[in-house]
């Protein structure tokens, strides 16, 4: 059992880890922090902390340096919210102010957090399944080329250009453009691409107009497709090169899981947040997905009564309180701007 001068022990060391990257001693602990007991006292204490598993020597004779188990007892019931600096506040709020759609935004958001925290920004998108289609635009190009314009009530925007086999004119774009909207809009992403599915299934009549209709209601349900999927934006990937010597093995293996969406997704989906929502995901924790180096910290943002979250990837030696305080900020800033660009609407 850690007593709570030992759990104290604890914070100084993650504490002092942190900063200076080196194992941590009882000497260097007397003289930093004022525990008012001798070293020989604090190697006690580092003892039974060395005996729970919170903490390690990397080499013999060395300084100890946190666990993983240590890392989720500080981050637990030791860490406290650091409050983010009003330079950092304005930076959050210069990154992110200014109508922009929801694509913009994500990127922006993660931008701000990486330079906020200096670790990988990640930001998953909300769940468009309940969004509906607002409208549909064709912008006609002339013969048979049209970008197709899709444009979703949470300010979601997808455009792409199709290039249909048979020429048309002005009137036969309005006629397909109408042809489309009544088909989508108004319905949410889920039911769009059903009637899309179900209006491809219908045996093709062979004329013209309706070659053209059935070609771009192709493209539509893919783009709705896309909507549908689970979908994450990244930035600041470089930083690990730049923090590769916190990780025991090499970077590389974190690099391909982080390529693949799919094993972040599934790892941010699974984490448990507090009732601030908050929550971390700390070393072996991740050894499913294979970044059992890492810690992942995310935070909850709404957006048009979804969830979805937002946080920082990087090596199990990080500032967990100022990172966590920095993921909130963003997460609640997010969530705000969003709800007040549903309000206009």
């Amino acid at each position: 059992m850690v007593s709570e001068r030992g759990l104290q022990v604890l914070r100084a060391i993650v504490q002092d880890y942190v900063d200076t990257r080196e194992p941590v001693g009882s000497k260097s602990i007397v003289d930093r922090h004022q525990f008012g007991v001798s070293a020989a006292t604090i190697r006690n204490d580092m003892a039974l902390l060395e005996d729970e598993e919170l903490i390690a020597a990397p080499h013999t004779s060395s300084g100890r340096v946190p666990t993983d188990k240590g890392y989720r007892v500080f981050v637990d019931h030791l860490a406290e919210l650091r409050p983010l600096s009003s330079a950092q506040r304005a930076a959050i709020g210069s990154f992110l102010d200014g109508p922009v759609d929801l694509d913009e935004l994500l990127i922006r958001t993660v931008r701000a957090l990486t330079r906020l925290t200096g670790q990988v920004a990640l930001v998953q998108y909300p769940s468009f399944e309940r969004t509906n289609v607002s409208h549909v635009e064709f912008v006609h190009l002339g013969g048979g080329r049209i970008v197709v314009i899709i444009v979703t009530d949470t300010g979601r925007v997808s455009q792409r250009l199709a290039f249909l086999d048979e020429e048309l004119d002005d009137a036969d774009a309005a006629h397909v453009k109408a042809a489309i909207g009544g088909l989508v809009t108004g319905s949410s992403v889920r039911e769009g691409a059903q009637s899309v599915a179900e209006l491809l299934a219908h045996p093709a009549r062979g004329d013209r107009l309706d070659a053209a209709v059935r070609a771009v209601a192709q493209i539509v349900g893919e783009e709705l497709d896309e909507f549908r999927q689970d979908k994450l934006v990244m930035a600041g990937a470089a930083t690990l090169a730049r923090r590769e010597a916190d990780f025991r093995g090499s970077i590389y293996p974190v690099l391909e899981a982080i390529e693949e969406q799919v094993t972040v997704l599934r790892l941010m989906s699974e984490m448990v947040a507090d009732d601030q929502g908050l929550s971390a995901s700390i070393g072996r924790e991740n050894e499913p997905f294979g970044l059992t180096e890492t810690s992942v910290v995310t935070g909850q943002y709404d957006a048009t009564g979804s969830r979805a979250r937002v946080g920082i990837l990087g090596p199990t030696r990080m500032d967990y309180p100022t990172n966590l305080a920095a993921v909130r900020a963003v997460a609640h800033y997010l969530s705000r701007l969003l709800d007040e660009d549903e309000r206009l609407r």
